[in-house]
């Protein structure tokens, strides 16, 4: 007989392609078949085998001669028969790594799990604790979404994103950030990172770009591969010093809630200057709001969009309020570049997914989200005081900044001290960054020695543990 693709995805849940050609009967090809599928792991253990009738139908074989093959495998220990369970693979036939002899007494042993040589503690900035994503609301809101979604949902779309959460959005940030949105002008988008290959990338917009002195090294290597050259801005309490902006660059990117990764906001009257210095000239601010949910100690800032929409692009995600693994973000775009940004993103493989924005978009209409940010901000603030009183106990001569807000603070340690202590936290298993990697090679200012420490990164349980962790690698 020659192949046959049998479809078994109604019964076993997937594609299953059994070669019944070689030598000898209907029933040695068959066994074989099957042997080789369970030996090379196409069928994995305890996955259900179909009834034998049902395969015999399928393959064009007699119900004998599929019972015969299923018995003779399950007396050789390749398959298990139990009534009621049907027929599965046996849990002591998963195959064993090519090229790599099983232990002894072991056979067919497992490789060892993925990221055994994770650090001991995550402290690393930017990530939310993972343990914290509210499954059980997006659940609930994926549901009606899915449920209350039009047939058109299902097809081509518009490269804006789902009317609902552009709809969701412009209710959402007009309300909590003070950003002037019309839905028509908000393009969904997988992230900051995706923000900035369509703009830049994109050719929407071009350098020379101003930046803060202290930002992401990843952002300013994008920037480098689309031919854009950054000038940096110093840094102080008070945010980029806006009063070194110039007529030659067409561009700035900040970061006006909570600079990052320094921690201070842009002072109101430095957000006054980047607006004026916007519009008078065909100019753009590009406002990156990564974590302008997360504020402790001090009231509410809005959106500098507010101020000038016309001359800001506002581009905010959910990488830190939810989960990195949602990969959803948004621009809230200037009228005059909303074209150029739907070219720029060209062809439906670029598009974010549907089934994850009309999820969003419920989530936030329900009032999932704001419940999610609020309680996630009490944890935060939490941890926030108890690592700020434990430094103070432990390590008075080290000074926190950047804790009024986010999800990180950044420890100034006493000049030459940064290397020793990176190096004495991987000792520990302590994953951390350094201050340094943040600066701008070109920053008009000297490097200052500090610790950038995540403090959302580790599941409650893990925190007090972390904390005492990083307090003993302190210079002292």
């Amino acid at each position: 007989m020659s192949e046959t693709w049998v479809n078994l995805a109604e019964r076993i849940g997937a594609d299953l392609h059994l070669d019944l050609t070689g030598p000898g009967g209907r029933r040695a090809a068959l066994t074989r078949a099957l042997r080789a599928a369970v030996r090379s792991g196409r069928l994995a253990p305890g996955t259900r085998l179909p009834p034998y009738r049902s395969l015999a139908a399928d393959l064009g074989l007699a119900r004998n001669t599929v019972a015969d093959a299923y018995a003779e495998l399950v007396a050789e220990g390749w398959l298990t028969a139990r009534q009621g369970s049907g027929t599965r693979v046996a849990p002591r036939a998963e195959p064993s790594a090519p090229g790599r002899a099983s232990a002894p007494g072991r056979a067919g042993a497992s490789p060892p799990a993925r990221g055994a040589d994770r650090p001991v503690h995550d402290l690393r900035q930017g990530q939310p604790d993972p343990s914290s994503f509210p499954r059980s609301a997006w659940l609930a809101s994926a549901r009606r979404a899915v449920t209350a979604a039009p047939n058109d949902a299902f097809g081509p779309g518009d490269p804006r994103g789902r009317p609902e959460l552009r709809h969701a959005l412009a209710e959402y940030l007009a309300r909590t950030r003070g950003v002037r949105a019309d839905p028509e002008a908000i393009v969904v988008c997988s992230g900051f990172a995706h923000a900035l290959r369509l703009l830049f990338g994109g050719g929407v917009l071009r350098g020379p770009l101003a930046v803060e002195g202290y930002g992401l090294p990843f952002h300013r290597e994008l920037l480098a591969q689309a031919g854009v050259r950054t000038r940096p801005l110093g840094v102080d309490a008070d945010g980029a010093r806006i009063g070194e902006l110039s007529a030659r660059e067409r561009a700035a990117l900040l970061t006006p809630a909570h600079q990052f990764p320094t921690g201070g906001p842009l002072s109101a009257q430095r957000r006054t200057a980047a607006a004026g210095w916007a519009c008078s000239a065909d100019r753009i601010v590009i406002e990156d709001d990564y974590d302008g949910e997360f504020r402790y100690d001090r009231r509410p800032i809005g959106a500098l969009q507010g101020l000038a929409p016309d001359r800001v692009v506002y581009a905010g995600s959910v990488s830190k309020s939810l989960s990195p693994a949602v990969r959803l973000g948004w621009m809230v775009l200037p009228g005059h570049l909303v074209d150029a940004v739907l070219a720029a993103k060209g062809e439906r493989e670029a598009w974010a997914g549907v089934l994850d924005q009309l999820t969003l978009a419920d989530f936030l209409r329900c009032g999932s989200y704001d419940r999610h940010v609020r309680r996630m901000r009490q944890r935060y603030r939490a941890r926030r005081d108890r690592f700020v009183t434990a430094l103070a106990e432990h390590a008075p001569h080290v000074h926190a900044t950047g804790i009024a807000a986010g999800l990180h603070a950044v420890l100034r340690l006493p000049p030459g001290t940064e290397p020793a202590a990176l190096d004495a936290a991987a000792r520990a298993g302590i994953a951390l960054d350094g201050l340094s990697a943040f600066r701008h090679p070109e920053a008009p200012f000297p490097p200052e020695d500090g610790l950038v420490v995540g403090y959302a990164t580790p599941p409650d349980h893990a925190f007090g543990a972390a904390l005492d962790a990083v307090l003993r690698v302190l210079p002292r």
